[in-house]
Formats: C-alpha cells, structure tokens, sequence
C-alpha cells in the first residue's frame, strides 16, 4: 500500500478544495483528511489547521512545489491564492474583512450541505449559530442597558426578545443578501431554502458568531450596533412596547372568526437538533386541511411563523394584532 504524505494543512474547507484542484490540475492525486471533531468549535484554532492533504510519497515533492508557486506571504506565513473569493461581496456589505476566510464559510454552511458531502471534512453552522446566540444576547442586552435606562427590567427583556426575535434576524439577513451566500445541499436548494426566514435567521447567528471568533467581542459588537441601529431607533421614536409584538397566531384567530370559519388548529409534525438546541415543526390546519408549515427554536415560535405564512397564504389583508401577549415573549 502506498504511504501517504501530509503536505498541506488548513482550517479552511474552500481553502483546502482549491489546493485540491492545484494539484489534480497537474495530475498529482490527493485526498483530504481530517482529525476535526464536532465540538462547540470545530475549527483548528491552534493554528495548525484541521483539514490535511495528503498525496502519495513519491509525489510529495512535486505537491509541494505547485503549492509554492501559488502562495503569496501574509504576515510570517503564506496562504495560498484562492481562484476566487466567492465571499468577497458579502464581507463588503457587512464592513468586515476576514482574516480566517474559512470562519465565514463555516458560518454560511448549512447542515444540508455536510450530509451530502462525503470527505468527512465539512462543517454545518450550527455550533456557531449557538454561540452567536449568546455573543447577540450578551451585547443587545449590554445596548438596552446603555441606551433605555429608563426602562425597567419586563420592558427591557420585550424589548430585547423583539430584537433578537427570528422576524427580525430574519429581515436583517435579508437586507445583506445573505441568502445568496449559503452553502446548501441539492435538496435544501431545491426547496428554496435560500429564502426560508428560520435558515437565514441562523445563519445571521452562526456570522456574529464567526465575526467574533475572527475579530473579538469589539468587531461583534460594532457589526451588531450597525446592523441594529434602525430597529434600536424604532424603539426609541414608538415608546408603546405592545408595537414591538406582533401576534401572527391572534391575527389569523381573528381573520377566520371575521370570515366564519373554524379556529386554526396548530399540530406538532417533527422535532429536531440536540436537546440544547431543538427545532420544532408545525403545521397549521383550517377547516380539516394544512394550510401552512413553519419551524421555530420552541413550539411557540414554530406556530407564529406557521400562522404568519398561514396569513400570507389565505391572502388577508388584515393587520396583524399588536397587543402584549405572553405566548409571543420568548427569547
């Protein structure tokens, strides 16, 4: 059996696939290797890299002379060049460079994309998506604090579960654009999974937290007070805090009672994710048929979005009530 050589190390999957690509061009075999196990951070912050590429013994020499070629020096080290920076819009929207490229892949990679991927050396957001839950909590909490002082402790945690509520993440993405960069399988695409609001409303997550693990707390930190800024200021100018929630299930209670038709009735169809970080899927069902599908980090969230595009689908023009219900609170 041939021995296999180790000639290339990063922490970068895109990274890894373009050095790949270098060297099958020249007709040098390789293959990825990965020693990443799935922990809150998959990603080899020694430095060292996660991902390795090895080629044949006899062909170790070669490999590591078309690798030369194309790197360019950064700092002490070097990198290699990639073919194209398939991110680089993206970095010019949110106003932040990365210096580990391969975060903000990782950040843009949904699950649906790991399952079919067969190399073993790709990475679904999730991990960073429950960290950029916190990073986000901590820091929108921290602005509340500064900026509402004279708001008590319930109207500040109604406040702060608006802003960091799915709707709103789920705008902000949308105002990037950041559903054209995520990294989906064939099924997910085909779904039109690049306009689901509970995907991209991760993906924001899993972003902050790439932007700190790459920028520290101060780089989060600036990016959350850029993108929030409008809403903050919404806040600000509408001091009524029953108009920071908007009761998706109480609106299409209302639409159907106005028409005379049977109340929605809200069913549980599938759970997933560890029990930390559980998503829940609900259907909404009017006069015995479904109507609508949504999923949400508790049932509570899952049945709003369900009865949001239950709205949508029924085609009412009825405003959404905006009164202070408690099923809509959680954070």
């Amino acid at each position: 059996m041939t021995e296999l050589v180790v000639i290339f190390r990063s922490a970068s999957q895109i990274e890894a696939n373009v050095v790949l690509g270098l060297l099958d061009a020249n007709g040098i075999p390789a293959v990825i290797l990965t020693n990443l196990t799935r922990s809150v951070f998959p990603l080899a912050i020694s430095g060292e890299g996660g991902l390795r590429i090895a080629v044949s013994e006899e062909r170790a020499a070669e490999a590591r002379q078309v690798i030369a070629s194309h790197r360019e020096e950064v700092g002490n080290g070097g990198r290699v060049v990639r073919i194209r920076d398939e991110f680089d819009g993206l970095e010019q929207r949110i106003e932040y460079q990365f210096r580990d490229p391969g975060l903000l892949e990782h950040a843009l990679t949904h699950r649906s994309s790991v399952h079919e991927d067969v190399s073993g050396g790709v990475f679904d957001n999730e991990s960073l998506e429950f960290l950029g839950d916190a990073v986000l909590g901590f820091v929108i909490a921290d602005m509340l604090f500064r900026e509402f002082p004279q708001h008590n402790e319930g109207q500040k945690s109604k406040l702060k579960a608006w802003l960091v509520s799915e709707d709103s993440l789920a705008q902000l993405a949308s105002d990037l654009g950041l559903g054209e960069f995520l990294i989906l399988g064939r099924g997910e695409e085909k779904s039109g999974g690049r306009r689901k609001q509970a995907l991209v409303a991760d993906s924001f997550e899993a972003l902050i937290a790439a932007i700190y693990l790459d920028g520290g707390v101060e780089a989060a930190r600036d990016f959350i007070s850029r993108r929030f800024r409008t809403l903050i200021e919404e806040a600000r100018q509408t001091p009524d805090e029953a108009t920071y929630m908007s009761d998706y299930k109480s609106a299409l209670q209302e639409h159907l009672q106005s028409q005379e038709r049977s109340l929605p009735d809200y069913r549980l169809i599938g759970e997933t994710g560890p029990p930390h970080r559980k998503r829940f899927e609900v259907e909404v069902w009017v006069d015995g048929a479904p109507v609508a599908r949504a999923e949400g980090r508790s049932k509570k969230r899952a049945e709003q979005e369900a009865a949001r595009l239950a709205l949508d689908q029924l085609g009412t023009d009825s405003k959404v009530s905006r009164d202070n219900h408690e099923d809509h609170e959680d954070s």
